[in-house]
């Protein structure tokens, strides 16, 4: 059990604590559409549907993530990836109109499961980014299963109690803005650490945590503003 107790105390747990809070800020369009392709399965046949979907959907973006995470290592890459972190965390604070969701129900288990499977890869790129971004903070060889381990503790949370996160989010919105503020963190962070200006920044904690602190004010402050253009518009 040595290797175990290696790993709990040399893992990065503010990295896990990152990811989960991003994948349950991200995540409640999962959690709809698992509702959506379900709900016209016998309650028996439901189940399997959402337990299948759901790992094939996790399986799938640890695939995606991990690939990320090694791209990440290319020029320019985290430079581009931190500006779309920041991009994210203000289309996550700017309210938008709710939009209607094409889920096709299905009657048929396998069917369902396709359908949850194929959704979510095509709403999972914020939280691809997002998590990649994360896990630049913990060693490489922890990267892949601090991943896994955030993705799987996470999950619940979005599967089973998104109505009582979405709940929170309404009575304490501060949790939106600091979801919005630690992707902006994270992207800050990504674009001091890109291999291209490396060369040409000081490796030093305080660039590295000013990029962080600036890539979280630009977030909250570009949201505020376009909120405040659009109430003057109305």
């Amino acid at each position: 059990m040595e290797w175990l107790t290696e790993l709990i105390t040399t893992m990065h747990w503010g990295a896990v604590a990152q990811i989960i809070m991003i994948d349950i800020l991200l995540g409640g369009d999962n959690a709809v559409v698992i509702a959506l392709a379900c709900r016209n399965l016998p309650p028996k046949q439901r189940r399997q549907g959402i337990f299948w979907g759901v790992l094939g959907a996790i399986a799938l973006r640890v695939v995606l993530i991990t690939c990320a995470v090694f791209l990440l290592q290319l020029p320019l890459l985290k430079a581009v990836a931190g500006c779309l972190l920041i991009y994210i965390g203000v289309k996550l604070l700017v309210p938008h109109a709710e939009e209607e969701k094409h889920i096709e129900a299905s009657t048929k288990v396998l069917s369902a499961i396709k359908t949850i499977i194929v959704a979510d890869l095509v709403m999972s790129i914020d939280n691809v980014i997002g998590i990649a971004g994360a896990a630049q903070a913990a060693h490489e060889h922890h990267q892949t299963l601090l991943i896994i381990f955030g993705l799987v503790v996470s999950v619940p949370f979005i599967v089973f109690g998104s109505q009582i996160i979405l709940k929170l989010f309404d009575r304490f919105p501060i949790i939106v803005t600091l979801g919005g503020a630690l992707l902006g963190w994270i992207g800050g962070g990504l674009v001091t650490s890109d291999i291209l200006l490396v060369d040409h920044l000081p490796q030093t904690s305080v660039v590295h945590y000013t990029g962080c602190v600036l890539g979280a004010i630009l977030v909250v402050a570009i949201a505020r503003y376009i909120v405040s253009k659009r109430k003057a518009a109305s």
